[in-house]
């Protein structure tokens, strides 16, 4: 008698399969974010490939000129703006330390709570609880330090990427219908084309609907920090449009940042700024991000915030940037796989009888 049967044989090797697919993603993590950051970019950029494709009537024509005209776009916005961002930049990370010296030591306790009022007790206890963790303040300092350094050593992507995308975008449809004719058993094909299907839907939206709205951010943190002369406006403004990318915990940092930098910087009128944050908050999450997002992503917050405190960890500050697009695609391949289960087991099923749970309109 056979200690192991058939089915529990063929369990365990699915299962070794998967563990060493999903150490193999980790290993080559590096080079699936490159790949991953090509796919959103192609994304991004494809409805003027194809606008373009029916005006030259070639694709790979069309890619030549879209990427052309980005190039020049990119070189005006850095010879008008770049270098003022960059000399910002410069300057902040110059009295950065000094900065953290003052907090370190509690002077900025003092300084806060004189132009404030505190009465000297106050001062005091603020002092001496800056001072007692000054340690833990270098740390998160450090930390902070080498992310952005990370972000840095990584800058061969601003080449990569554009070259990856730029055979997504000629030969990606080829590359769809490669993977679906590796599939020959009809449910599974139905399974892989709705997969594929909604995935296209979700990724094409989500990306020009977060560029869009990242943009809109960026546009108004600028103006508003310019109009009420916050130091560093420009570089401040630029952050906090790229932190909106980052649902749920970039908005945050993006207002802790600023109100931080302001109080460092002594800023007189936080409390004002306070305000324009909490208003500005509730304008994009109630009025501007439903009527450009709509619910294409419908992730849970703490499904997002799980998404990119795990992203951090696994590939750093550009898996935090891909986190959510993940965790909802993960999402779609996990309700099409429950449609597929249900057919397998009762046949053939309208796609709608469970109600929305199965719906592709909110994948």
């Amino acid at each position: 008698m056979s200690l192991i049967d058939a089915r529990t044989t063929r369990v365990l090797f699915t299962a070794l399969l998967f563990a060493l697919a999903v150490g193999f993603l980790y290993i080559a993590r590096r080079t699936l974010i490159a790949f991953l950051f090509a796919i959103l970019f192609a994304y991004l950029i494809d409805p003027l490939v194809s606008r373009t494709e029916r005006l030259v009537r070639g694709r790979g024509r069309a890619i030549a000129i879209i990427y052309i005209l980005l190039i020049a776009l990119l070189i005006t916005f850095f010879f008008f703006v770049g270098p003022n961002i960059g000399h910002e930049a410069q300057r902040l990370s110059e009295a950065l330390p000094a900065l953290l010296e003052r907090v370190g030591s509690g002077q900025i306790a003092e300084q806060i709570g004189l132009e404030r009022g505190w009465s000297l007790r106050t001062i005091q206890q603020a002092k001496s609880f800056l001072a007692g963790h000054r340690d833990d303040l270098l740390h998160v300092a450090q930390r902070v330090g080498l992310r952005v350094a990370e972000v840095a050593r990584q800058s061969y992507l601003l080449i990569l990427v554009p070259i990856l995308a730029a055979f997504f975008l000629k030969d990606g449809r080829s590359f769809s219908r490669v993977l679906l004719a590796l599939v020959t058993v009809r449910p599974q094909r139905e399974f892989m084309e709705g997969v594929l299907g909604d995935l296209n839907q979700m990724l094409a939206h989500f990306i020009r609907a977060q560029l869009t709205l990242a943009a809109l951010s960026l546009l108004v943190y600028t103006a508003f920090l310019g109009l009420a002369k916050v130091p560093y406006a420009l570089v401040l403004g630029t952050a906090g449009g790229m932190m909106e990318f980052i649902p749920v915990v970039g908005p945050l940092t993006a207002a802790i940042l600023i109100v931080g930098i302001s109080l460092l910087l002594s800023y007189p009128h936080w409390i004002l700024l306070l305000l324009f944050l909490g208003a500005w908050r509730l304008i994009q999450d109630y009025v501007v991000s439903p009527r450009i997002m709509g619910k294409s992503m419908e992730l849970h917050p703490l499904a997002a915030i799980f998404g990119v405190l795990a992203g951090g960890e696994i590939a750093g500050v550009l898996g935090i940037y891909l986190s959510i697009p993940v965790m909802a695609s993960l999402r779609i391949v996990w309700r099409r796989w429950r449609l597929y289960a249900e057919k397998k087991r009762f046949g053939p099923l309208n796609e709608y009888a469970f109600g929305t749970d199965f719906s592709t309109k909110g994948s």
